[in-house]
């Protein structure tokens, strides 16, 4: 990676936890609804409709620019982004544009990252409120396809837009920042990052001696990352050649992993921004503001540190368990049913997560609960079962939500601590391997092998405290008989 790169994000987060669009009653649950049919003359767009300002996004905005400390404007105006294109039928956006006499509702800020071990500061340069535009279907790629479908249902659903300075030095980074963002947000209860399309991201992107280009639309963290790194071998690759990198607006194709070019970078006097003349400027007095502060919930940060002092859990885990509400909450349930904070931490983050990464899946669209996770732990520490098995029978908890005790019942896997039992699976393990047994009288890797070849025998079931106690035991009264012997 090279030096004199800068990213700056303008990242879309839907307020997912209002019930209606940000300037009609239209339900903001618009999901897997019939295309066009959550929606009315003002989301629509209708002439002689008048748009009236939901009152729970101010709020949500104004907690948003709390937690990421930014100034909270005392009056702030809608304004129109005129542009024609499909997603906004009519031809613009109501939406915020920052000008001395009329600001955002939130200016200034920062998040702070950890990242390669230091702590890096992100500016936020403001935070916004618009509406959302309507949801486009292409049939294949963006470039070649052969028209267009428009669904409505999502237009007018309300949208924070945070902007931050160009502080991002690499995709990596701006992923962590993403990460991040989404876990202050869910943690103030304004909106879930789980459901698709709840988080979208623009990202702009420089290196040194070319343009700035404008990445539309990227849909989620690992995409981010993705679409940038292409960018930056495809800037670079320019530059080398001694071609021009152009100011342009770029798709990032998530099935081909390419950006495509869309068409050359807006101005901002090429939208015509002018004051919302339907929505009269709002007045947010500072007592409105002290009581959101009052009620701000734990953020991310403060909740990692409480983890660290209260369960005693490295800073390392606590960073990951608090990356997401859900999955810092389902750690939070655990340890109420099984004082064992570490153990539960040590699951999480090096099984059940895994699990969840391969699947594409969230803590919260699983069916595993904390008292299924619980009580997998309690029968490992009492022996019922192996660690072995814990990690076999993990997944199947996850997509079906079946106690563990209902599930080693069913495939005969509690543990056999029967002393009797395991002598003849020794007896039989040391006739069949007996080059292994001679080299077990003088190489410990002998003897884990033949270890290993009675936990195979017993599928995993057998006791291993027990099991290395017998074959150990076998081994010396070899070793005896034939001293005995000589």
């Amino acid at each position: 990676m090279m030096d004199g790169i800068k990213i700056g994000l303008e990242v879309h987060c839907q307020l997912t936890n209002l019930k209606t669009k940000l300037f009609c009653g239209c339900s903001s649950d618009y999901r897997n609804k019939e295309p066009n049919s959550n929606v009315c003359v003002i989301c629509l767009g209708h002439p002689g409709t008048l748009p009236k300002p939901n009152k729970k996004a101010i709020e949500y905005a104004i907690m948003a620019g709390l937690a990421l400390k930014s100034k909270i404007n005392e009056r702030v105006l809608f304004s129109r982004k005129n542009y024609f294109y499909v997603d906004m039928n009519k031809n613009f956006q109501i939406s915020m544009y920052e000008t001395k006499n009329s600001p955002p509702i939130c200016s200034g800020g920062y998040l702070d990252i950890s990242y390669e071990g230091k702590i890096k500061r992100i500016r936020i340069r403001r935070i916004q409120l618009e509406e959302d535009p309507a949801r486009l279907v292409h049939i294949g790629p963006i470039d070649i396809s052969p028209y267009t479908l428009v669904d409505y249902n999502r237009a007018g659903i309300a949208l924070l837009e945070v902007v931050t300075e160009p502080d991002i030095s690499t995709p990596k980074e701006a992923r962590i920042f993403l990460q991040k963002l989404r876990s202050v947000f869910e943690h103030i209860g304004i909106f879930d990052g789980g459901l698709e399309g709840a988080m979208r991201c623009d990202a702009n992107i420089s290196i040194k001696e070319g343009a700035r280009v404008e990445i539309k639309n990227i849909s989620s963290f690992k995409e981010v990352e993705r679409a940038l790194n292409y960018e930056i071998l495809r800037q670079m690759n320019l530059i080398s050649k001694g071609e021009k990198v152009l100011r342009e607006t770029r798709h990032w194709d998530e099935i081909r992993k390419v950006t495509i070019s869309l068409r050359e970078k807006e101005e901002e006097y090429d939208y015509r921004y002018f004051p919302e003349p339907d929505i009269l400027p709002i007045h947010i007095t500072q007592e409105l503001i002290e009581s959101i502060r009052l009620k701000m919930p734990e953020l991310p940060d403060e909740r990692a540190e409480r983890f660290i002092k209260l369960y005693g859990i490295p800073q390392y885990d606590a960073n990951i368990l608090v990356s997401q509400k859900a999955l810092a909450d389902f750690f939070e349930e655990c340890v109420k049913l099984f004082n064992e904070p570490k153990t539960i931490s040590n699951w999480i983050i090096s099984d059940l997560l895994g699990i969840l990464n391969n699947r594409g899946l969230e803590i919260q669209e699983t069916k595993i609960t904390p008292i299924a996770m619980v009580e997998m732990l309690k029968m490992i520490k009492d022996g019922i079962i192996s660690g072995k098995i814990g990690k076999i029978i993990l997944p199947e908890i996850v997509e079906t939500g079946k106690m563990p005790s209902q599930i080693v019942k069913e495939k005969n896997m509690i543990r056999i601590s029967d002393e009797d039992f395991i002598r003849k699976i020794v007896e039989e393990v040391f006739m069949e391997n007996e080059k292994a047994v001679k080299d077990a009288l003088i190489n410990e890797n002998a003897i884990n092998f033949l270890i290993g070849q009675v936990m195979k025998k017993t599928k995993g079931r057998g006791d291993p405290k027990l099991v290395n106690e017998i074959v150990r035991n076998k081994i010396k009264e070899i070793k005896l008989s034939d001293i005995n012997d000589k």
